[in-house]
C-alpha cells in the first residue's frame, strides 16, 4: 500500500489529473498528516502571494418563494404562502446602501424558483440596480435558476445568460451544485435540473466569459465515490473553458446544515462530517482540482477553528464575512464574522489577511467602514 500512496502522491504533486479510484483510494488510506503536506505544497505553486484572500459582501434574496422542494431548505416557502417575498427597489436600495457602510462592493443575489419569474424580472431589476448603483457588482442567481428561467422562456442557456451579461450580471456562483450526481440529487433536490444541465449552464458561462465559482454539499445521502465523482465532472469542465475565460475560479465544498430540514425530520439523514473528515475533503479539493486555482474554507458551516486548519491543507481563501445569509443559516449554521474577527482568524492561524473581489483582486479596506452588529 505504502508504494501505491507514493505513486498518488507523486501524480498529486506533479498536478496530475486523478480518478475518482485514486481519490477515493487518497481518501480512505492515505494519513491527513500527507494529504495536508501535498495540498499545502500544490498551493503555494498555485497561490505563491501565500496570503489568506477574504470578501465583503451580502446575500441577498431576490424571493424566497421556490417550486423546486428541496429536502435540505428551510427558507423557500411555496407559491401563495403568507410569508413569501419578492424582494422590490425600496429593500434593494436599502440593502446596497448598509452594503457600502460595511465595506462591502457585492451582492449575491439569489432567490427560489418563482413560477412566474422569468427573464424580464431578472433582467430588469439587474439593469435597476446597477443604473442606481454602478458600482455594485452583482453575483447572482446559479445554474438551477438559469435552467429554471430557460424552461419558462423555452429559451436556451446561452440566450439567457447573455441577455443576463448584458444587464449587469458580473458573475455566476456555484449554487445548487449540491453533489453532481442524478441518484443524490432525486432524493434531495428533486425539483431542481439534473447534474448534466447543471455543468451545461456552466460551460455556457465560461464560453461568455462569465466567472464563475463551484461548491460542494456533503455530509448527507451520497457515498464517497459520488464526491468524487462530482470533482472530475467540476474538472472536465474546467479544462473544457475557452483558454481566457478565468472559469471556475474558486470552489467551496461545505457540509449539510441538518437543523429542522426535511432531510433530517422525515429521512433522518443528520450531518455526521467531523472536523477531520472536512480537512481531508479540503485536501483532497486541491488535488483533485489542479486547474482550479483558489479553495475556499466554509467557515460559516464548520466554524472558525476547523476553518483556520484548512489554510494549512490547501485552502487559500476565507470567503466573506456575510453582512447577510439566510439560508444555509437557517439549517442551522451558528457562525459570523465582521471584518475585523475574520482578519483576526487569518492572522491566528499564521497567514497574512488580504480582501479581495469576486475576481480575485485585491481591494485596500475602505477608509470608511463600519463594522456591522451581529445578532447571534
Amino acid at each position: 500500500m505504502s508504494m501505491q500512496l507514493k505513486e498518488l502522491y507523486d501524480k498529486a504533486s506533479a498536478f496530475g489529473f486523478l480518478t475518482v479510484e485514486e481519490g477515493v483510494f487518497l481518501y480512505h488510506h492515505a494519513p491527513l498528516t500527507d494529504l495536508m503536506f501535498i495540498a499545502d505544497e500544490l498551493r503555494k505553486k498555485q497561490v505563491p502571494h501565500g496570503k489568506v484572500t477574504w470578501q465583503i459582501d451580502r446575500n441577498v434574496n431576490t424571493t424566497n418563494v421556490c417550486i423546486a422542494n428541496c429536502k435540505f431548505c428551510n427558507f423557500y416557502r411555496i407559491p401563495g404562502h403568507p410569508e413569501a417575498y419578492i424582494t422590490d427597489m425600496p429593500v434593494y436600495r436599502k440593502k446596497i446602501e448598509e452594503t457600502f457602510k460595511y465595506g462591502g462592493d457585492q451582492l449575491l443575489l439569489q432567490g427560489g424558483h418563482h413560477p412566474d419569474l422569468g427573464l424580464d424580472f431578472y433582467v430588469n431589476t439587474f439593469r435597476q440596480i446597477k443604473q442606481e448603483y454602478p458600482t455594485i457588482k452583482l453575483h447572482t442567481l446559479g445554474p438551477p435558476e438559469v435552467a429554471h428561467i430557460t424552461k419558462l422562456e423555452k429559451s436556451t442557456h446561452r440566450e439567457v445568460l447573455m441577455a443576463l451579461k448584458e444587464a449587469g450580471m458580473d458573475s455566476l456562483p456555484g449554487a445548487g451544485a449540491e453533489i453532481l450526481i442524478d441518484r443524490v440529487r432525486r432524493l434531495i433536490s428533486k425539483g431542481k435540473c439534473g447534474a448534466q444541465e447543471w455543468l451545461d449552464v456552466m460551460h455556457e458561462a465560461h464560453k461568455l466569459n462569465i466567472t464563475t465559482s463551484a461548491t460542494m454539499m456533503f455530509g448527507h445521502v451520497e457515498t464517497i465515490e459520488e464526491r468524487f465523482e462530482h470533482l472530475i465532472r467540476l474538472r472536465e469542465v474546467q479544462s473544457r473553458k475557452p483558454e481566457q475565460a478565468k472559469g471556475f475560479l474558486a470552489f467551496i465544498p461545505w457540509t449539510f446544515q441538518d437543523v429542522d430540514t426535511l432531510l433530517a425530520r422525515i429521512r433522518g439523514v443528520h450531518n455526521l462530517t467531523t472536523p477531520e473528515e472536512y480537512i481531508r475533503m479540503i485536501a483532497l479539493s486541491r488535488i483533485m482540482l489542479p486547474n482550479v486555482k483558489n479553495i475556499q474554507a466554509s467557515w460559516l458551516t464548520v466554524g472558525k477553528q476547523t476553518a483556520q486548519l484548512c489554510l494549512n491543507a490547501g485552502a487559500n481563501d476565507f470567503g466573506s464575512i456575510m453582512i447577510e445569509e439566510n439560508v444555509v443559516s437557517a439549517a442551522g449554521a451558528p457562525h459570523r464574522f465582521t471584518y475585523k474577527t475574520i482578519q483576526d482568524a487569518i492572522k491566528e492561524a499564521g497567514f497574512e489577511p488580504q480582501l479581495r473581489n469576486q475576481q480575485y483582486e485585491w481591494r485596500d479596506i475602505p477608509e470608511m467602514i463600519e463594522e456591522q452588529v451581529i445578532n447571534y
